[in-house]
């Protein structure tokens, strides 16, 4: 059965359009048992999300994308807007107690300009959680287009460490990156593995 595990509803602003009760209302309608809620940088639907899912038999999976501060230091210097992104999912309770953990210091110490966390408090707060790579703007992806792979192999290692592995990760990498490998356009490049 497939999920969706990166989706943003009303809350993440300029970016989702989706109001919780009619993503669940279309979830349910497409015969999923299972959805994630990941607006970005907030979990001000969480509670909505999570009875509204609920109630229409449908599991939950409640998450974020956070933005990861590029430097990690906390530098808020004019013009230091760069920053990754880097979708966490909860696995559990504990898993959610550190995600309200990392959104709330996200919002009180390293706002600026967007809700930003540095790597050093995101290390201290991986119990329970899931990351994924996010979208393009993940750090990953941007070492990748920045032609830098063996920094992108870096990054990808020290998530891993981080949040370590869990089920079957290194056959779906594998999978992925074979079929990365092989072109789904005449025009896509082949990718090259960093893993």
């Amino acid at each position: 059965m497939f999920t969706h595990l990166h989706v943003h509803s009303e809350y993440s602003l300029l970016d989702g359009m989706c109001r919780i009760p009619n993503l669940i209302a279309r979830v349910k309608e497409l015969g999923m048992d299972s959805v994630a809620l990941t607006d970005h940088g907030v979990m001000y639907g969480a509670i909505e999300f999570y009875r509204l899912a609920k109630d229409a038999g449908i599991k939950p999976i409640i998450g974020c994308e956070i933005y990861v501060m590029a430097n990690g230091n906390g530098n808020h210097t004019p013009g230091e807007k760069n920053n990754y992104h880097l979708v966490l999912l909860c696995r559990n309770q504990t898993g959610y107690r550190n995600l309200i953990q990392i959104v709330t210091r996200a919002h009180l110490e390293g706002f600026y300009y967007k809700p930003r966390i540095d790597k050093e408090f995101l290390a201290e707060h991986t119990s329970g959680l899931i990351a994924l790579s996010a979208c393009l703007a993940g750090e990953v992806p941007q070492k990748i287009l920045a032609g830098s792979m063996e920094d992108a192999k870096k990054a990808a290692l020290w998530y891993k460490e981080k949040f370590g592995e869990f089920p079957n990760w290194r056959r779906s990498t594998q999978a992925l990156l074979r079929s990365a490998a092989r072109p789904v356009f005449p025009w896509w490049p082949p990718m090259t593995p960093i893993i």
